[in-house]
């Protein structure tokens, strides 16, 4: 166990180290906005499709690697819904939640801290999962919203959805990298050393982002985003390694599945809690605590999934 915590600790520090720089007032505000952009958009985008450029989109597509996810995160996601819902909150509200006890930083952290553990071979896997998330529980979330506030889903309710898929730099990324996959193009040394260097500051920037975003948030509303870092951290690792296991998923593939599950809840949320107004203190404190207990709770599920 510790010399799993050991290797995980690094990147832990750097999410410490921007929590410091931005508490102390050392790194303003604004830096973290603008560092948050250059990771999303360059760095990450930069790691995301070389390493999609170097996978056979045919041996990366595993169907029941697919199925274990969907089911056991769909699972966890209708836990989350039904526990809001008998607390009597309303439909928007208990949809954040779900989206909380099942949404982890996969782009964020899970692509750069997995990939230097696991190894390159991890890229495919941990891809597929923030596809899942990205295409079919944000899609749903904000379906669900949209169709609740204005009475049901219209035409006019698609169009900013798909333009937000289609222009995500993380989505753009990956399938552009599996184009040139896909067509065997060949890699030029040049750009593959300029994409190199380029994904390298995704890892550390991406890290020390997390950390000074974290820095302004303050806790509250413990004992509902306590329940939702729980189902986040336990929950949803034990209902898709469950599912893993079931559908008899290839079990290094399934480890990654797993690890990335049992990430803490993603910044993404909030921005969806922020744009919609729903839940965003509890989601902001969800984050924090999810973030600062997965320093624990992650080289644990590592541990058990024999994966480092």
């Amino acid at each position: 166990m510790l010399a799993i915590f050991l290797k995980t600790l690094p990147f832990f520090g750097l999410i410490g180290l921007g929590w410091l720089a931005a508490r102390t007032r050392f790194f303003p505000e604004a830096g973290a906005v603008w560092l948050t952009k250059f990771v999303f958009f360059f760095a990450l985008s930069a790691m995301l499709f070389r390493f999609a450029a170097n996978l056979d989109l045919a041996a990366l597509f595993d169907l029941r690697f697919v199925l274990a996810y969907l089911i056991g995160s769909s699972l966890v996601w209708v836990i989350g819904m039904a526990a809001a819902l008998w607390r009597k909150l309303p439909l928007p509200e208990a949809a954040m939640e779900a989206q909380c006890c099942m949404t982890g930083n996969t782009g964020f952290l899970g692509v750069p801290m997995l990939v230097v553990l696991l190894g390159e071979r991890a890229a495919g896997p941990v891809l597929m999962v923030l596809t899942i998330d990205m295409l079919v529980f944000s899609t749903l979330i904000t379906l669900i919203i949209h169709a609740s506030r204005s009475g049901g889903l219209r035409l006019a309710t698609l169009r900013p959805i798909l333009m937000g898929i289609v222009g995500n730099p993380m989505i753009l990324s990956m399938v552009a990298g599996l184009l040139w996959s896909q067509f065997h193009l060949p890699m030029p040394g040049p750009l593959d050393e300029f994409l190199s260097i380029l994904g390298a500051a995704a890892t550390p920037g991406a890290l020390f982002a997390i950390g000074a975003s974290l820095a302004g948030r303050k806790a509250a509303r413990l004992l509902a985003s306590g329940w939702l870092s729980a189902a986040k951290l336990v929950l949803h690792p034990a209902a898709v390694g469950i599912a893993a296991i079931l559908l008899a998923v290839e079990p290094f593939a399934a480890g990654v599945m797993v690890a990335a599950a049992a990430l803490p809840v993603a910044g993404n949320v909030y921005i969806l809690a922020q744009y919609f107004g729903v839940a965003q203190q509890r989601v902001s404190t969800a984050i924090l605590i999810s973030t600062a207990a997965s320093i624990v709770t992650v080289p644990l599920v590592m541990l058990l999934i024999g994966q480092a």
